[in-house]
């Protein structure tokens, strides 16, 4: 198991969610444990998210990071999620995709913001790092300024 890294006064608070009509969630229920393993706090919303819902969810719960598990094509909603973020005064939220995201579709949700994209598969060590670097690069960005 890969452990976290001291981030300070309180564990690293991770939005895991699942948009648009997609209802498979044994993967993202997995990287959920993975997460509370390593000592992340997670907030699932489960299911059928609408964008502005998870918009809502990550301010109320002061997230760190939000992971969007696809498995149905739902990542082409994404770069609405990432404007809503940016609207919203959350620009600054590292935001990760796992599941099935097509290699030719990946450019798109890095432009719009995405810093990492995680296919099936990937390690627990991986998962785990890749959310603890995104997460650890925020804070000292928001530390800098």
């Amino acid at each position: 198991m890969t452990a976290i890294r001291a981030f300070g006064t309180r564990p690293p608070r991770v939005l895991l969610t699942k948009i648009g009509l997609d209802g498979h969630d044994r993967g993202i229920r997995i990287v959920a444990s993975y997460l509370r393993d390593a000592g992340m706090e997670v907030v699932y919303t489960g299911p059928w998210q609408e964008v502005p819902a998870v918009v809502k969810v990550a301010l109320e719960e002061d997230v760190d990071a939000i992971g969007v598990s696809s498995l149905a094509t739902d990542h082409l909603l994404i770069p609405k999620l990432m404007r809503s973020l940016h609207e919203s005064g959350l620009g600054h939220i590292p935001v990760m995709v796992g599941g099935i995201v097509p290699t030719q579709e990946e450019g798109s949700l890095m432009q719009s913001g995405v810093i990492a994209v995680v296919h099936p598969g990937a390690r627990r060590e991986e998962i785990v790092s890749v959310i603890s670097d995104a997460i650890e690069k925020a804070r000292t960005r928001e530390m800098g300024q």
